[in-house]
């Protein structure tokens, strides 16, 4: 089945700076997956971490690392075959636990594994044979994985100088013939398939080597931040003898470094929050503008109309004065009538008295 991840995790990768053997210098610029793996076929567990495609971790559990927590959520590991020390940061504790109970788990499968493949050899090997197998058993260990170049081609070849003459072999040695025979031709094959996995290492490390210019400048923000903190832890040592102390500045500047990309974090939000409001802002103002545009033309029809109110005004109160004068006139002439009329009257009444008395 070949190399499967058995379990991931996410967290920022340092590794210990090969000059000072002191600081710690970020490899990954955001958190990045950080994977364990499993080889059934050689019983081998790893550490593997990609950024992109570059490879920033590839780390062999062997029996004897250990995996240190140094804060609550900051844990190391040293890896003596790829000459460094790893770091990692986690987001939170329960992440940094997690990572640590697979790391004991998988070391101890690690040791286990060992511990068979070195019981199967001495089950398929005499006593007598064991001189002249133990050149062969040393890539048995898990650790050859991650070994250099020069280990990986020359390991299966060490006894370069002339062997020493040996009894020719007897017909009850011939089965060990046969045995040598196919544990040759298993380390053969062993050593292939450590060509292909130093191949894609090989070419891994060229393509982080064309790309360490671009890693450099996209992290000149964080290094200088760091390297600022790093001065100062080493300060302190030199300052100060004490171990504890030392370990304690050390955890307070990781914790500060943490609170810091979470603080960044924490800023990066507030922008897209005002970046949301701008827009939103934006909108508001463009809405603004159109309610305005149309309170000035509510007010432009405000006053067109307020100017004619003021005509109908005045034509009413001229309407008014002519109805006065009219009525005026018509209680002139209702007086004038009243007046022919009262003089009808008493007409009426003298022609009355005229006729009773022409008749009398």
């Amino acid at each position: 089945m070949g190399e499967q991840p058995i379990f991931s995790t996410r967290a920022h990768v340092f590794q210990i700076d090969p000059t000072t053997k002191k600081n710690w210098v970020p490899t990954s610029k955001h958190a990045v997956t950080v994977s364990y793996f499993y080889d059934s076929t050689r019983n081998v567990y790893r550490i593997i971490s990609l950024d992109g495609s570059k490879a920033i971790i590839n780390s062999t559990i062997t029996p004897n690392m250990t995996f240190t927590k140094t804060s609550q959520k900051f844990g190391q590991w040293a890896d003596s075959r790829a000459n460094t020390v790893y770091g990692l940061g986690f987001s939170s504790e329960n992440h940094l636990l997690k990572f640590a109970e697979k790391f004991a788990e998988f070391k101890e499968a690690a040791r286990l594994a060992k511990e068979k493949s070195q019981e199967k050899m001495e089950l398929t090997s005499t006593p007598s044979q064991e001189s002249a197998t133990g050149d062969l058993q040393s890539p048995l260990t898990p650790e050859s994985i991650n070994g250099t170049d020069d280990e990986r081609v020359t390991t299966p070849e060490m006894p370069q100088h002339p062997p020493e003459p040996r009894p020719e072999p007897s017909q009850n040695q011939l089965p060990f013939s046969h045995s040598s025979s196919s544990i040759n031709k298993h380390w053969e094959a062993e050593l292939a398939a450590l060509k292909g996995n130093n191949a894609k290492l090989t070419a891994a490390l060229l393509e982080s080597t064309a790309n360490v210019k671009q890693w450099k400048q996209q992290l000149a923000a964080y290094q200088e931040e760091a390297e600022r903190l790093h001065k100062r832890v080493t300060e302190l040592e030199c300052v100060s003898g004490q171990t504890p102390v030392i370990k304690s500045q050390k955890t307070e500047l990781n914790q500060t470094i943490e609170e810091l990309e979470s603080a960044l974090k924490a800023k990066e939000e507030e922008l897209e929050r005002l970046k949301e409001e701008v827009e939103s802002a934006n909108e508001f103002q463009t809405l603004k503008e159109s309610l305005t545009h149309k309170l000035q033309e509510t007010e432009e029809r405000n006053q067109t109309l307020e100017a004619q109110l003021g005509e109908l005004e005045l034509h009413l109160e001229g309407s008014q004065l002519e109805s006065e004068a009219f009525r005026k006139s018509l209680r002139s002439l209702l007086e004038l009538l009243d007046g022919k009329i009262f003089e009808l009257t008493e007409l009426r009444d003298s022609l009355a008295r005229l006729i009773e008395d022409s008749s009398s």
